[in-house]
């Protein structure tokens, strides 16, 4: 689907989104007569330092506006952008106060949900649609947190031997069932039925915590994270 058509089939009764480079932003009507707030990366671009510190002033006027609106986060991107400037910048701590402000809308009242439509790799995945609170996918999607070869350069492990490992422990393969099964996505979404009811559908459902461990257990791509997780904050409270 094209960013029309995914938005178009899902505010039917209308949206004002602009487009500012690869940067979405604007305000759209669910349904049931819900403003969203709406917000994104659009044309597979890299994420710098220029985009994010728009993106997180986005997030934070969203976060300071008088009500609890959810934010739709739309994601189609490259990676972070690895160019001397942005890394002299320091990048990294950029991305990280997107993440935060997206954390910090949440514990504001805000619903934050990516919507993972196209690509993203790497660091801006992880700033944007893995800081939501809830992650969904089109079918289609092509996320990766790292490729294989760039995988193989960091490891020095030979990239034959990481495509056995891929083949059989989700968390070393990038794409989007990868993703899914790691409970990293919550939902892959229809795409022959309109967008806008199923967005709904995940809009009444509680959101408590953080259910991505569990997920991943559930579906057999993480069988120990939740478990350790839970060891860890039992420990936590016996000796606190």
């Amino acid at each position: 689907m094209t960013l029309d058509e995914i938005l178009s089939s899902l505010f039917v009764s209308g949206q004002e989104i602009s487009r500012d480079g690869a940067i979405l932003s604007g305000r759209a009507t669910l349904a049931d007569g819900r403003a969203v707030h709406v917000l994104g990366i659009a044309g597979g671009e890299e994420l710098g330092v220029d985009d994010a510190v728009k993106l997180a002033g986005k997030v934070l006027a969203a976060t300071a506006a008088p009500d609890t609106a959810p934010i739709l986060f739309l994601v189609d991107s490259s990676s972070q952008r690895m160019s001397r400037r942005d890394e002299l910048l320091g990048l990294s701590e950029y991305l990280a106060h997107l993440a935060k402000v997206l954390f910090l809308a949440e514990q504001h009242g805000h619903r934050t949900i990516g919507l993972l439509y196209g690509g993203s790799a790497a660091g801006a995945f992880i700033a944007t649609a893995l800081s939501c609170g809830t992650l969904v996918a089109l079918p289609g999607a092509h996320p990766a947190v790292m490729d294989l070869q760039s995988m193989s350069r960091v490891t020095k492990l030979p990239l034959e031997l990481l495509k056995e490992k891929a083949k059989a422990t989700p968390v070393f393969a990038p794409g989007l069932d990868n993703i899914a099964v790691a409970g990293a996505v919550a939902e892959i979404w229809d795409a022959d039925r309109p967008l806008g009811p199923q967005l709904l559908a995940l809009l009444a459902l509680p959101s408590a915590g953080d259910p991505r461990a569990q997920l991943g257990k559930k579906r057999g791509g993480r069988l120990k994270a939740a478990d350790l997780a839970d060891a860890v904050v039992a420990l936590a409270v016996e000796h606190g």
